[in-house]
């Protein structure tokens, strides 16, 4: 067996024309100043870069594209309608099975989750999204075995290292992607000698240990970006990455300051899975 991987030179030469095969810039600008859009998500384009980073990741029209834990739904508002006409968009949401668990945080991930579908469902701009979960280490199948395009993950990988979960997840994810296809991460990014370097804190988590757990279940680091670097952020808040906006977890207490760091200086990771042939001599 062999592995087919792109040469370094020729990812920068893919890098050099991702212009022709990537998402367009006019429907994505069209889609980001829709009215559907409340000003507050729009207000927080300044601190994600979505159209760059789709763009980075290679989005096209046609993919089938795995949002695993999409959260409120701020990503999916850009994806879904883009998505409409010629591709996919499947949303692994948090199970909505855990609505009465006494673990709070698993109630309160099923409300956010049914809260979610509802919005998706009821909005007519998005088309026909599919919902299916991820709960691990007992729900794992996101999607048909090698059928997506396209994953993304963004800033969750904290949640399920805190929980144990973080390579079960991955895994997951891995067996959805088809060979050739790609994993895009985005994740709150620790200071890499940091005594929080190896674990997650309060959100963080170092950019080396993220890339050695994603690459130890099978994906390949293709690129990395800085769109989403923040060098205000110290990483060194009361409450972690929630201390920042949106969320402000220190509530009134020094929000100016942390209004004026911005959101959380985070990684932006591009990987494959790799196309597995076989050997003539095989």
């Amino acid at each position: 067996m062999k592995l087919t991987f792109i040469s370094l030179f020729g990812a920068l030469i893919l890098g050099a024309h991702a212009h022709n095969v990537s998402a367009s810039d006019s429907d994505l600008s069209e889609i980001l100043s829709a009215k559907y859009r409340s000003e507050q998500n729009k207000a927080r384009d300044a601190y994600r870069h979505p159209q760059e980073v789709l763009n980075f990741f290679g989005l096209k029209s046609s993919d089938t594209v795995l949002e695993v834990w999409p959260g409120n739904g701020w990503y999916t508002e850009i994806l879904a309608p883009y998505l409409k006409d010629e591709g996919q968009l499947i949303a692994a949401t948090f199970s909505i099975s855990n609505q009465n668990s006494k673990d709070k945080r698993k109630a309160f991930w099923s409300k956010v989750a049914l809260e979610y579908r509802e919005m998706v469902t009821n909005q007519e701009e998005f088309g026909d999204v599919t919902f299916t979960e991820l709960d691990p280490p007992e729900v794992l199948q996101v999607a048909e075995p090698e059928s997506v395009d396209l994953a993304l993950i963004i800033r969750s990988l904290h949640i399920w290292d805190e929980n144990g979960d973080l390579l079960i997840g991955l895994k997951a994810v891995f067996d959805a992607v088809k060979p050739g296809g790609t994993l895009g991460i985005i994740q709150h990014r620790a200071d890499s000698f940091s005594d929080i370097s190896a674990s997650a804190s309060e959100g963080y988590l170092s950019q080396s240990y993220v890339i050695d757990a994603v690459e130890s279940v099978g994906f390949k680091l293709v690129a990395t970006s800085e769109v989403n670097a923040n060098e205000k952020d110290t990483k060194d808040h009361p409450r972690g990455v929630y201390t920042l906006p949106p969320t402000y977890a220190m509530g009134a207490l020094d929000q100016l300051k942390y209004q004026q760091i911005g959101e959380s200086d985070r990684m932006t990771l591009k990987f494959t899975k790799p196309i597995i042939e076989s050997s003539e001599d095989e």
